[in-house]
C-alpha cells in the first residue's frame, strides 16, 4: 500500500486529529513530519479525550506503530508528559518511534521565543511561545541538537563542550539582549543525561523503517501539523509558522519518495478560524461570529487563546488545494452551522473595486481585501452526529456541494461530531489496492 497524507486546508485547528484517528484504524504507520509541541490535535475515545502535541494520533490503535519524523522539533519534557498521560489512560506507547534526526527544543529556545515575542510589541506574530521558532533556527544555523546525540549523550565526550558553546552563546543573548535570566549549564546537562536515558528506546533512524514499511506494502499515513495557510513559504509570510506543514514537508520531513504519497486529504472546518495575528478576510467581530466560537468552543487546545472566527473563505481553500494536490477534503465542524438560518461563502474578494479570486502574496495587499460573499440558505434539520450521506437535511448536503465546487475537490468525508464514529464516509479515501513502493537500496 503507499502512503496517504491529511493536511490542513486553512490556519491549523481544522480537526486533523479526529480525523487521523479515524483513518488509522485502515493503516499500519501514522507519521508526523512537521512542526513541534505548537500542535494540539484532539482525539476522543472510550479512553477519554486527549490533547495530543507530538505523539501521532494513531496511537489508540494497537496495531499502529506512531512515527515522530525528522522533520518534528521536539521538547524531550513535553513528550514524556505526554507518554505519561497515555500511559496512565491504558494506552501502550512503545509502539512510538523518533527519528534521530529530529532537533530538539532546549529551555533557551523556550526563552529566546517568548522574550523575542515580547520585544515585538504591538507587532507580535502570535507565537506559541513553546520555543518552535528558534529551534528551527538552529537547525537552519547547523547549531541544533538531535535527538541521536540526546540519546548517546552520557557516552558522548563531545556533547558537553558542544552543549556549553551553544549555551554560552544563548546565554548572551538572553541576558545583553532581552535582560532575561540565563540557563545554567549544570542543570541543562543533567536533563540532557536524564532524557536521553528516558528516551533512548525510542530513538531510531525513521527513514529507514517508512521506506522499508511501505517496500513491504504496508499502508502509512502521514498527519500533518498547522495549516497549509501557515506555512512559512506558502503562507500568510509573515505571520506563519517556522516549518513547513504543506505536502512539501512531508518528504523532506520524513524521507520518503514523492511518488509514495498518491492521495492527500485536505481538511477545512465547514467556516474559518485562526490564532493570533494575521490576515482573516471573512473575520466576524460580531454576535455571529461570538455564536460560532461559542457553539464550537473555539478556544486553542495548545494555548487556550480564543480563535479568531470567519464565514469559509473558498478563495485561500482553493489556494490551499491547489498548493497541495488535494485528491479529497474532509469536512468538519458541519454540526455547528446546524443553527443558523443562512450562511455565506467568500467565493472572491474586493480589491480596490477590483474583483480577484486569488491569494494575494502581499500582506499589506491581503489586509485590504474584503469579502465577497454568496449567501445560502440553512437547513432545519440538525446535522449533530449523522453517519450517513442520505440522512444528511437537504440544505445541508447542497452547502457540501457548494464547497466543493468552489474547491474544485471532492468532500470524501464529512465530520459531524467530535468522536470517532461520528463520520460520513462519502467514498473511501484510502484506497484497498496493490502498491510495491520502490525497495530501499542497501550496499553490496
Amino acid at each position: 500500500m503507499p502512503a496517504y497524507a491529511v493536511i490542513g486546508g486553512q490556519w491549523g485547528d481544522e480537526g486533523k486529529g479526529k480525523v487521523v484517528d479515524f483513518l488509522a484504524q485502515d493503516t499500519k504507520y501514522v507519521v508526523r513530519y512537521s512542526g513541534g509541541n505548537n500542535a494540539g490535535h484532539t482525539v476522543i475515545n472510550e479512553k477519554g479525550k486527549f490533547a495530543l502535541h507530538l505523539v501521532p494520533s494513531g496511537i489508540f490503535w494497537p496495531h499502529v506503530t506512531c512515527v515522530i519524523g525528522n522533520g518534528v522539533v521536539v521538547d524531550p519534557a513535553v513528550l514524556l508528559e505526554e507518554l505519561a498521560t497515555l500511559e496512565d489512560a491504558g494506552v501502550d506507547t512503545s509502539r512510538l518511534v523518533i527519528s534521530d534526526r529530529a532537533h530538539v527544543i532546549m529551555p533557551y529556545h523556550v526563552a529566546l521565543d517568548v522574550l523575542e515575542e515580547r520585544s515585538r510589541g504591538a507587532s507580535a506574530i502570535g507565537t506559541t511561545g513553546k520555543g518552535i521558532g528558534p529551534a528551527y533556527m538552529d537547525k537552519v544555523a547547523r547549531v541544533g541538537i538531535r535527538m541521536g546525540e540526546l540519546a548517546d549523550a552520557a557516552a558522548e565526550e563531545a556533547f558537553l563542550p558542544r552543549l556549553e558553546q551553544v549555551v554560552t552563546h544563548k546565554n548572551a543573548i538572553i541576558t545583553k539582549v532581552y535582560g532575561g535570566d540565563p540557563i545554567s549549564l549544570r542543570d541543562l546537562y543533567a536533563r540532557c543525561l536524564e532524557w536521553g536515558e528516558r528516551l533512548k528506546p525510542y530513538i531510531q533512524p525513521t527513514e529507514v523503517v517508512l521506506q522499508d514499511a511501505l517496500a513491504q506494502g504496508e499502508t502509512v499515513l502521514i498527519e500533518g501539523a498547522q495549516g497549509a495557510l501557515l506555512d512559512i513559504d506558502h503562507g500568510t509570510y509573515p505571520y506563519v509558522t517556522s516549518s513547513s506543514p504543506s505536502i512539501g514537508g512531508a518528504y523532506t520531513g520524513l524521507g520518503i519518495p514523492p511518488s509514495s504519497i498518491v492521495g492527500s486529504l485536505g481538511v477545512y472546518k465547514a467556516y474559518s478560524t485562526r490564532v493570533g495575528g494575521g490576515p482573516l478576510v471573512t473575520e466576524l467581530l460580531d454576535e455571529t461570529g461570538d455564536k460560532i466560537r461559542e457553539l464550537a468552543w473555539e478556544f486553542g487546545a495548545t494555548t487556550g487563546r480564543p480563535r479568531r472566527v470567519g464565514w469559509f473563505d473558498a478563495v485561500a481553500a482553493r489556494y490551499s488545494a491547489n498548493l497541495n494536490g488535494f485528491t479529497s477534503v474532509v469536512l468538519t465542524r458541519l454540526d455547528i452551522l446546524d443553527n443558523f438560518s443562512s450562511v455565506k461563502v467568500c467565493t472572491a474578494y474586493e480589491l480596490e473595486g477590483k474583483r480577484i479570486t486569488h491569494l494575494p502574496s502581499s500582506l499589506s495587499v491581503l489586509e485590504r481585501c474584503k469579502p465577497v460573499y454568496e449567501e445560502i440558505e440553512g437547513w432545519d434539520a440538525p446535522t449533530a452526529s449523522v453517519t450517513e450521506m442520505e440522512k444528511l437535511p437537504r440544505g445541508a448536503l447542497a452547502y457540501v456541494r457548494r464547497l466543493e465546487e468552489l474547491i474544485g475537490v471532492p468532500v470524501d468525508l464529512i465530520s459531524t461530531g467530535p468522536h470517532r464514529e461520528e463520520t460520513v464516509v462519502n467514498r473511501p479515501f484510502i484506497k484497498k489496492g496493490e502498491f510495491r513502493g520502490a525497495k530501499p537500496r542497501s550496499l553490496p
